[in-house]
């Protein structure tokens, strides 16, 4: 796994913590709460750049977004204990293809 994959690991776990803070925030949290989030929010922003650094704005932003959406959503089903439908289990299942076939190495079986 590259290092590119390691920043995009780490600040998709800065981003879930940050998103798990609003949700406590959310639920009648203190204003601490939403400060941490919005420091948390900051970290992984500049996390963000490194991946940029390796793979460019574009593609870093896709698989940001889609790799943040999958997490996210099996963290709000697991911690939180949101339900998902059939159809929305089927599209998180369609964003975990997406990243493989985002994240494919470059010449690897076109």
């Amino acid at each position: 796994m590259s290092a590119t994959y390691l920043w995009l690991t780490a600040s998709t776990a800065v981003f879930m913590a940050a998103n798990s803070a609003l949700k406590i925030y959310a639920g009648g949290g203190t204003l601490w709460v939403l400060l941490g989030a919005l420091a948390l929010f900051c970290v992984g922003n500049t996390l963000m750049v490194q991946v940029m650094r390796g793979e460019g704005l574009g593609v870093a932003i896709v698989l940001s977004a889609i790799f943040q959406m999958v997490a996210i959503t099996l963290l709000a089903a697991v911690a939180f204990g949101e339900r998902l439908a059939p159809l929305q289990w089927a599209g998180l299942a369609l964003g975990i293809v997406a990243v493989a076939m985002i994240a494919w190495p470059k010449g690897a079986g076109a």
